[in-house]
């Protein structure tokens, strides 16, 4: 389904919303696995921090949602490495939200960068890739986007929409060579799920995350999907009626 990464050496890799949580731990495990990286995110401070450790990496600052800034960071890596290999969105927003809790602003930013920026990645990657006849683009979504959940008014409609354009781009790119990969989490100890104010479920580490990965990408899989304890039971629940699944949500959540 898509073509398999299994050596690291000298790939090169442009992480977008690489300056904490996932995206710098993948950035760590890329490195040591050979790679060249190139790091994105707003952050200017953080990613040059974090490239302090990592040979080689290039420091790339710039707006998910702002399209010069990440045709701009394109046009360096090409500069540099004469094309990308892969190239992942990790960059992400998230603020609880109940129904009779609706901040605006907040729902917008998570719009813009969980989805709007996701595409916009993605359309300033596909020509580069067309043109070199090969290369992978990964999303990272969440199982959040597998059916609604509660305090997730509007982040989970925004990874649901992203899970459909993953698919929607992989229809279009597999049969000209394209590797497209959808990436599903459950819940990882972020700066982001830090907001949480209830027990996670199997939660993992950042370092985890990355592993859980670096193992996806060396399959041919569509969908790396991690922890499969929790993940396996998400995908279990979108099978069944509403019905169900509303009394079965209310009761394991106390909502």
């Amino acid at each position: 389904m898509n073509p398999t990464i299994t050596d690291w050496k000298d790939r090169r890799v442009w992480l977008m919303g690489a300056s904490s949580g996932i995206g710098a731990a993948l950035a760590r495990a890329l490195t040591a696995a050979g790679a060249r990286v190139a790091l994105s995110a707003r952050r200017a401070e953080r990613l040059t921090t974090l490239a302090k450790g990592l040979p080689g990496a290039l420091v790339l600052p710039c707006d998910a949602t702002d399209v010069a800034s990440l045709d701009a960071a394109r046009e360096r890596i090409v500069a540099a490495w004469g094309g990308i290999d892969l190239a992942v969105y990790l960059a992400g927003d998230y603020t609880p939200m109940r129904a009779w809790d609706y901040e605006r602003k907040a729902a917008e930013r998570m719009i813009a960068v969980n989805l709007g920026g996701a595409i916009a990645f993605a359309a300033a990657l596909t020509p580069l890739l067309l043109k070199q006849q090969g290369g992978q683009i990964a999303f990272v979504s969440s199982v959040a986007g597998y059916r609604g959940l509660p305090k997730a008014l509007v982040y989970g409609p925004t990874k649901a929409a992203l899970i459909n354009f993953a698919e929607t781009l992989h229809l279009d790119l597999a049969p000209r060579g394209i590797g497209v990969r959808l990436i599903n989490p459950g819940f990882v100890a972020t700066p982001l799920t830090a907001q949480n104010d209830f027990a996670m479920p199997a939660l993992i580490t950042p370092d985890e995350a990355a592993a859980a990965i670096l193992r996806g990408l060396a399959s041919s899989a569509f969908e790396i999907h991690f922890p499969k304890r929790f993940t396996y039971f998400m995908k279990l629940l979108r099978l069944l009626p509403y019905r169900l699944y509303f009394f079965l949500i209310r009761r394991i959540t106390g909502d």
